[in-house]
């Protein structure tokens, strides 16, 4: 069985710049005022961003342990190597 969605509907207008102001209640949870645009065909989906914290991504890259962080040229060919 499918679970029904709540939807809600709330019909807008383009300024002359192409501006949409979405309802402050939609926004309120946001944790960001970025969002990402997806277009697909002749429709726009609009999703929030989430901000990630600096420290989640401590450890989130391995490397070799022989890499010279002082030169750019080695790190480079280190993260290369990883992919």
């Amino acid at each position: 069985m499918e679970l029904l969605k709540l939807v809600e509907v709330v019909l807008k207008s383009l300024d002359a710049q192409g501006r949409v102001a979405i309802p402050a209640a939609w926004r309120r949870d946001w944790k960001s005022r970025k969002v990402i645009l997806i277009r697909r065909g002749g429709k726009i989906e609009l999703s929030p961003v989430e901000p990630v914290l600096p420290s989640s991504l401590f450890d989130s890259i391995k490397i070799v342990d022989n890499v010279d962080f002082t030169d750019s040229h080695s790190l480079k060919r280190a993260l290369l190597e990883r992919s």
